[in-house]
């Protein structure tokens, strides 16, 4: 990724597993603090993950669908894999 004025740029892939983590986050009523404690981030790191400023590494998405009660598809594909 390039970057603007020294601040990088952000990973595609980072944005969509971000983005699906805040509307499942949501849509199960889990609160950020909670998600963030689970996923032993502080909720600052949790709103950069989200945000698709900071990358979640295979751990992170794994405690994040068990958090979550997810199969991990439902975060890396908006296509159920079976």
């Amino acid at each position: 990724m390039g970057s603007v004025l020294g601040f990088p740029g952000i990973d595609p892939t980072d944005a969509l597993i971000g983005a699906r983590i805040r509307r499942w986050r949501d849509k199960r009523g889990v609160a950020s603090a909670d998600l963030a404690a689970a996923l032993h981030l502080t909720p600052e790191a949790l709103r950069r993950v989200e945000a698709g400023r900071e990358h979640l590494d295979s751990a992170g998405i794994d405690a994040a669908t068990r958090a979550l009660h997810l199969p991990v598809w439902a975060l890396v594909s908006d296509t159920r894999g079976y």
